[in-house]
């Protein structure tokens, strides 16, 4: 897997479809990207492609195994696997919610009586799972013989958890693996993956040892076939770190809000505190398709200051309202707030710029959502339309569109950025925090490969310059401004 930068798209949201996807990727946006992880494009029964039927088919809205493979071979392709559920509506589920017992996908699904055989959860065993909905963490499937039986769901009704601890959820898992590698996947990220471990009396999330042996199983089957695990997990910080600290890539969720604190307040210090000791094996994100998260950085910032960062970003997110966050707008999601990384940085185009400046200098890889790499603002029109608060951040682009957004300045200094970041060999090497003050001083240098770069920023006027040199030549100053 290539270190440059990588987009994460819908396979319907740059074009209408995969094949137009790639045509974009194609032409205007060639050679600012090494990879393209395309999110859900199986058919599913609902949460935009994360409750799926299955993973040997291709929705043909989107279009067909071809258009993937076409993918595959001109970037390194990244997939998701939904390790926690399946649809409601998949033909495994279906045919155990008529059969129970009888049939042969039995035990793909968990039913409750499994986690607890003696009896009921209690109110207090209820209380300590780690939930993501207002409500208990499963739903009653009548059988066609009529008995009636609780089964895990942690999420939406329409995504039914699985039992991946029985031969048959093992089974499952990695056959679907193998199948996404043969497609050409080289990263298969994990999602929702923490909420497999299952136990009466815990939180039934991300349980030790039970997650290592589970985790350790799929990376000893997939190294071989060269494809790597990212396990997927928004929370404290020190989780993602345990992953790290065997061997797994992890995603850098905390950066997003650490470095809104820094754009907000004018400090560089707590971000260069956190880039100082955050993983070099690890994914860089600013913007995905959920939200900006929040509850990554506790510990890393105060609660003063987490709570100040978040009622900034209320107040400069471009026409961010709160109601969005509501139920009313089906999202009660706490640990995240739904807004595009540009409107949340008021649409300032230098503070954008500057925020992905550092980005691309962290350690990692870096990921670039697609209404992001076109600096995009929050969609309203789409929000009032779907009523759905993750909308905001979710602006379908058609090819004519995209033809307009890259002539943007804003996007065409991105878009040279990006180019940079995927040539220069020093971002293959060392990384150094030169300086990072309260006063808002920003230093940072990487090298490698007889080349250095550097990046000089100031937190406050958001102003910042990249300076590049070969290891016998003096500093050249790079311009990517608007």
């Amino acid at each position: 897997m290539k270190n440059g930068i990588q987009l994460i798209t819908y396979p319907n949201s740059m074009g209408k479809d995969l094949k137009e996807l790639h045509s974009a990727l194609s032409g205007p946006l060639r050679n600012c990207l090494t990879g393209v992880h395309v999110l859900p494009f199986f058919p599913s029964s609902g949460d935009r492609g994360f409750s799926p039927l299955g993973y040997r088919d291709v929705d043909p809205a989107f279009g067909t195994w071809e258009d993937i493979r076409r993918i595959s071979s001109d970037y390194d392709l990244v997939v998701d696997l939904m390790v926690n559920h399946l649809s409601r509506q998949s033909l495994e589920f279906q045919d155990f919610a008529e059969k129970g017992d009888e049939s042969p996908w039995a035990e793909l699904f968990l039913p409750v009586d499994r986690v607890k055989p003696e009896g009921d959860f209690t109110k207090e065993e209820l209380a300590r799972i780690y939930t993501r909905k207002p409500r208990a963490p499963w739903i009653e499937v009548t059988h066609k013989d009529g008995t009636v039986r609780k089964v895990w769901c942690t999420f939406s009704e329409e995504q039914i958890d699985l039992d991946i601890h029985s031969e048959t959820g093992r089974r499952y898992i990695l056959e679907n693996m193998n199948y996404l590698a043969d497609q050409g996947a080289v990263l298969i990220r994990l999602d929702a993956f923490a909420y497999v471990t299952k136990k009466a009396g815990t939180s039934c999330f991300f349980l030790e040892p039970e997650i290592w042996d589970i985790l350790g199983d799929y990376r000893e089957v997939m190294s071989r076939r060269g494809v790597e695990l990212l396990p997927e997990i928004h929370e404290h910080y020190s989780i993602p770190m345990k992953l790290s600290q065997k061997g797994y890539g992890i995603y850098d969720f905390a950066l997003p809000m650490i470095l809104l604190h820094g754009l907000y307040s004018g400090r560089a210090d707590r971000l260069g505190a956190w880039l100082s000791q955050c993983p070099e094996h690890q994914f860089t994100t600013l913007d995905t398709h959920d939200g900006i998260g929040v509850v990554d950085v506790a510990d890393l910032l105060t609660p003063e200051e987490i709570n100040e960062t978040c009622e900034a970003l209320y107040e400069r997110g471009s026409n961010l309202n709160r109601r969005y966050s509501s139920q009313e707008y089906n999202n009660l999601d706490i640990y995240q707030i739904n807004c595009t990384y540009y409107s949340a940085l008021g649409e300032d185009d230098q503070a954008y710029l500057l925020a992905r400046a550092v980005q691309f200098f962290a350690p990692g890889i870096p990921q670039v959502y697609y209404v992001g790499m076109l600096a995009g603002s929050n969609d309203i029109d789409l929000v009032e339309k779907t009523m759905n608060g993750r909308d905001i951040n979710r602006h379908g682009y058609s090819l004519e569109e995209i033809e307009g957004e890259i002539k943007r300045p804003v996007v065409v200094c991105l878009i040279q950025m990006m180019k940079f970041r995927n040539s220069a060999p020093a971002f293959s090497g060392k990384f150094e925090m030169v300086q990072s003050s309260p006063e808002g001083i920003l230093e940072i240098i990487r090298t490698g490969s007889n080349s250095i770069v550097r990046l000089l920023a100031d937190l406050k006027t958001k102003e910042f310059r990249i300076f590049q040199k070969d290891d016998s030549q003096e500093w050249q100053e790079l311009f990517f401004q608007i």
